[in-house]
């Protein structure tokens, strides 16, 4: 059940990083045929901000999916639920809430 609940994140992360990523690339090369100056144009300004938010939201969905592959491996070594700094169990709630997470409430 719990690596059910790993793959169902991982796959809709999968997904989310990949129309991220598209939509990156969109606004690259819609920039890049474009004569518009950054620097000097009112919209250059959304036009960066846009840029930054797709990066950082691209940034996260990839490092959501390592952490869901981390839990995976977790899950098969037999670790899942066991918090890495103080060997405790991870409470039920935490990992309801972030299945992929590596320590307990005290520890993290």
């Amino acid at each position: 059940m719990v690596r059910d609940e790993l793959l169902r994140l991982r796959a809709s992360s999968v997904a989310e990083a990949a129309t991220l990523a598209e939509n990156l690339e969109a606004l690259f090369v819609a920039s890049r045929d474009s004569n518009a100056d950054d620097e000097h144009d009112p919209e250059g300004a959304t036009i960066g901000f846009e840029r930054a938010q797709l990066t950082s939201l691209l940034g996260a969905a990839r490092e959501r999916i390592a952490e869901v592959d981390d839990a995976l491996g977790r899950v098969d070594a037999g670790t899942y639920g066991i918090c890495e700094r103080c060997g405790q169990p991870i409470a039920a709630e935490r990992l309801e809430a972030r299945p992929f997470a590596r320590w307990c409430i005290a520890c993290a």
